[in-house]
């Protein structure tokens, strides 16, 4: 087959550096070559091995029995277009007003695109929210020989039912779950670029659910079609680093203007749009894997669990709502606190997972109200998770602590001291200078020991034809029960972890005697049973300088629920 005839719909004056002679390739490649080809670019300059690539790929992909192919699209798309003139065919109401992305595709290409989504729509009438998929269609149609043959590649892709890979949201709450995952991953490896998109947008997710967008639609076409090689490699994770990413490169750019504008948003988009002025593809995509994220199954819980509080909230469709708010969850007129203002509060709210920053804080405890007793402490705070201490002290220093999990789960160890919580904990300073100190891991992921659980799976059989069977990812995942079904903080829990050190998994503890933050050679915080004194120092758990005065005595000692989650 020549590129020619695989690329009726392409623009071949806007191909740009693709070479004559196609790089030779073995006609079986294990799993590991073929990651690495694609993460190199090899089949980059060849149009026709590319195209031979994606058909040997998505021929491998396991899909239900019944799965449109070819004849289909051959057969419904004159009953479905008619005499319509094609370019003007309505787009289905899942893709939520995208455009279709030109590329490299001439006039002919632009109008299939349209004529293979609204026939996809036809096919798969559960697809209820897609935004990305006018431009997965239009990037697959540079490398089919015809309309049909695309139409046949989408459709295997969304029709996948293997439960260890993923292609393509076809939900909002699917797809809006994503988001608030790439929210809570930003959070947490790009801080600059998070607390710059927080202090100039009200509505921080409404930043983050264009994240697909930013690499199937903005991304130029010579971009994205690189993304697309190791995304139909190695999976979802690939498209959380190049996003991830494109945001540190935007934050450089960003901070060096000396006039910024108030739509972020724009000005994000227009970044991307224009990246080739500012960052080859192959220094972003070092970039992105040089982001030491977290396993594919971390990921899965944390969208899992995003997902849950969601539906908790009642949100699994598209719908005008508040999203992500911190200036509404934390209101000025109702908030009041002895120990922060409502700014630094806001400031902790772009810190806690998405999930949680979809309610408002409630003040659960007070040692102005409740008293300095640490029995009320444990009677009032019993039944919620998570939490927020805040500390202010009679220097008038304030600190305070994020904590996973319910303090309830201290009497799982008896009358002795013992540890839990989970890598979502972090620590924080915020007088005199503002500080969060997060889970030492996910700085200094070399602490494991080795890899996680998950990754330490054996690896699969390879299957016959150019790509194995992806390792089963999910399957221990799947298997579990370990976590009560009604929890929302199954996220970054130590036992998918093979630590080197007790200190770096000891989140919070409390006894009748004293609540301890963070372990090591010197807890991250240490308060007595009487709440009225407590020390700080350099925990292993958290990698912190001391949160305050390292001997200080509490004024004033305030514990922060979340409203609108459901009671453990």
């Amino acid at each position: 087959m020549s590129y020619m005839e695989s690329g009726q719909f392409v623009d071949w004056d806007k191909m740009i550096d693709l070479e004559k002679d196609s790089p030779v390739v073995p006609s079986r490649i294990d799993s590991n070559l073929l990651k690495q080809y694609a993460r190199q670019g090899y089949w980059s300059k060849s149009h026709s091995l590319r195209t031979k690539i994606y058909e040997q790929i998505i021929k491998a992909v396991s899909c239900r029995t019944v799965t449109p192919d070819a004849e289909v699209y051959k057969d419904i798309v004159g009953k479905i277009t008619g005499k319509k003139n094609a370019s003007t065919l309505p787009m289905p109401e899942f893709v939520n007003g995208s455009a279709v992305p030109n590329y490299c595709l001439n006039t002919d290409g632009i109008v299939a695109v349209r004529k293979i989504v609204v026939c996809i729509s036809n096919q798969f009438p559960d697809i209820s929210f897609c935004p990305v998929l006018p431009a997965i269609v239009a990037l697959l149609l540079h490398y089919s020989t015809d309309e049909a043959d695309c139409f046949e590649k989408v459709c295997r892709l969304l029709a996948c039912n293997d439960r260890t890979k993923h292609f393509i949201d076809q939900t909002f709450l699917a797809y809006e779950s994503s988001c608030m995952t790439f929210g809570d991953l930003a959070n947490k490896y790009c801080q600059g670029a998070h607390k710059l998109i927080v202090s100039a947008s009200e509505d921080v997710l409404e930043v983050y659910s264009n994240w697909l967008r930013w690499i199937f639609g903005d991304l130029p076409f010579n971009y994205a079609v690189r993304v697309l090689d190791i995304f139909f490699v190695e999976g979802f994770k690939v498209l959380y680093r190049v996003a991830l990413a494109v945001l540190k490169f935007f934050r450089k750019v960003r901070i060096r203007q000396s006039e910024k504008s108030a739509d972020i948003r724009t000005d994000i988009q227009n970044f991307i749009q224009g990246i080739a002025d500012h960052v080859p593809i192959e220094k972003l995509l070092d970039k992105a894997f040089s982001i030491r994220l977290f396993s594919r199954k971390e990921i899965r819980l944390l969208r899992d669990a995003n997902e849950k509080a969601l539906k908790q909230k009642g949100i699994t469709v598209n719908q005008k709502r508040r999203r992500h708010n911190v200036h509404l969850a934390v209101n000025v007129e109702n908030f009041k606190s002895e120990v922060v203002s409502a700014k630094e509060m806001r400031e902790i709210w772009s810190w806690i997972p998405e999930r949680f920053a979809l309610c408002q804080p409630m003040l659960i405890f007070t040692t102005s109200d409740d008293g300095y007793s640490l029995t009320r402490f444990y009677a009032r705070c019993e039944g919620y998770e998570p939490t927020i201490i805040l500390i202010k002290t009679t220097d008038a220093e304030v600190c305070g602590a994020y904590l996973s999990t319910d303090w309830i789960e201290r009497r799982q160890g008896g009358n002795k001291l013992s540890y839990f919580g989970t890598g979502e904990c972090f620590v924080f300073k915020l007088q005199p200078e503002m500080e969060r100190y997060e889970w030492v891991i996910i700085k200094h992921p070399e602490i494991e020991a080795s890899k996680s659980l998950r990754e330490a799976c054996p690896e699969a059989p390879q299957q016959p034809g150019i790509l194995g069977t992806e390792i089963p990812l999910e399957q221990s995942l799947l298997n579990s029960s370990e976590e009560p079904s009604d929890r929302l903080s199954p996220f970054l829990a130590t036992r998918h972890f093979n630590l080197t050190s007790k200190a770096t998994s000891m989140f919070m503890a409390g006894s009748a005697e004293s609540i301890i933050i963070g372990g090591g050679s010197c807890p991250a915080l240490y308060i007595d049973g009487n709440l009225n004194r407590g020390t700080t120092g350099h925990s292993s758990t958290f990698d912190n300088l001391p949160l305050c005065s390292e001997t200080f005595q509490i004024s004033v000692l305030e514990v922060w629920g979340f409203q609108n989650i459901m009671p453990n």
